[in-house]
């Protein structure tokens, strides 16, 4: 039980920090509550939340496959890791050069329009499958984890997108006002910067466990 909640909280934890790389769908969300209503901003929030898991069941079961062989696991722990830092160089590239797009139809109030735009948006960029097989994977590696931690894991990384997300619409209908864009541009340079050294330190981590395998496999 014990491990449980441990992996639960990390996945809570991985799921919150990959949150503050604030990008288009979260300036969605949050027009789409200050625009419109509470209740559209958590129709939008269920729709990107539905992409998320999506997204996260197809990293989960690629990486189940991969993972049944060794030297696979070992490639993949090495591509997941470069794949944070590529993400992460983009993320501190991007940070300053992009701006609050106004995607929002203010004349509609539906919350069907409001979900399926969201939908349709978060589901548009078919490389966050990228993104989290490399989280996930990096994660197995460092961790060790089975398959169903790896599930549990996952069921958590996609709960931090509802109370991200969730808390975020309540704030913003809260208080009706634009938080500063520099604030979430510099998290967006700080979560770039973080997940580059994440992906780093995975890959020195790999090298050395093979390292420590070669060396055995020679004492033998």
């Amino acid at each position: 039980m014990n491990n449980t909640i441990k992996i639960i909280v990390n996945g809570l934890i991985t799921g919150l920090f990959l949150q503050l790389a604030i990008g288009p769908v979260f300036f969605f969300v949050s027009n789409v509550t200050l625009q419109r209503t509470l209740f559209d901003g958590f129709a939008a929030v269920m729709a990107v939340t539905i992409v998320d898991y999506l997204y996260i069941i197809l990293a989960i079961v690629g990486i189940g496959k991969a993972f049944e062989n060794v030297k696979a696991k070992k490639i993949f722990g090495i591509v997941g890791s470069l794949v944070l830092i590529v993400f992460g160089i983009i993320i501190m590239k991007t940070a300053f050069d992009s701006g609050i797009p106004d995607t929002v139809n203010s004349t509609s109030n539906s919350l069907i329009s409001s979900f399926m735009a969201a939908f349709f948006l978060t589901i548009s960029n078919p490389l966050t499958i990228v993104f989290f097989t490399g989280v996930f994977t990096a994660k197995t590696v460092e961790f060790n984890y089975t398959k169903r931690n790896l599930n549990l894991f996952g069921f958590s990384v996609g709960l931090a997108t509802v109370i991200f997300l969730g808390l975020s619409v309540i704030l913003f209908s809260l208080l009706r006002e634009t938080i500063p864009v520099i604030v979430l541009k510099i998290l967006n340079f700080i979560v770039g910067f973080v997940l580059v050294c994440y992906g780093t330190t995975s890959i020195i981590k790999i090298h050395k466990q093979q390292s420590q395998l070669t060396k055995c496999l020679t004492n033998e």
